[in-house]
């Protein structure tokens, strides 16, 4: 058995993509999957399963809950070693930032330094972005409500054929936590 993190994009922000958490953990039972946990209201659930890969385990829950809910969310689906390598490679001191500081953006796919090179890192400092394994480490001192460099960083165009979810730094170690083995 693999124990999994499913991270569902835009789930209960801003009034849309309403879904209960008590729900999301039927849904993800529903398919089959044991051990079932959710962490926050904001989309993260955590499951065993002995079948699948995380694609097919991410369009499985994405079709899920377009079919219960009526809406279809960006669904990515990661593994302990995934998210615990993410979390050591940090290339930013997380030991000496606020978790509202720091976040990262999974991807869906891996992402190359030319799809962001037309932003100009020196106009945004001190926020600063780096690219990781599938994803983006972003330091944005003001937190990222507040973040110019987010904002940059999420434009359509760069976002294209992607599918990108953001976690803060709190959210990112909770999720190494319980995905870990034994947990």
């Amino acid at each position: 058995m693999t124990t999994y993190a499913a991270l569902l994009r835009g789930i209960n922000v801003g009034g849309s993509g309403k879904l209960p958490m008590a729900d999301l953990r039927a849904l993800v039972a529903g398919l089959g999957h044991t051990a079932v946990r959710t962490h926050l209201q904001s989309g993260q659930a955590v499951f065993t399963t002995d079948h699948g890969d995380e694609e097919s385990l991410a369009a499985e829950l994405a079709e899920a809950v377009e079919r219960r809910f009526g809406f279809r969310p960006g669904v990515l689906v990661r593994d302990h070693a995934y998210l615990r390598a993410v979390a050591e490679s940090c290339p930013f001191p997380a030991a000496d930032l606020q978790p509202k500081q720091l976040h990262v953006t999974y991807f869906s796919t891996p992402v190359t330094p030319d799809r962001y090179a037309e932003i100009d890192q020196q106009s945004y400092l001190p926020e600063e972005f780096r690219l990781g394994d599938r994803c983006l480490y972003l330091y944005a001192p003001d937190g990222l409500g507040r973040s110019k460099l987010a904002e940059a960083l999420s434009r359509p165009r760069l976002t294209k054929d992607l599918t990108a979810t953001t976690r803060n730094w709190n959210t990112v170690l909770k999720l190494v936590e319980l995905t870990a083995p034994g947990v």
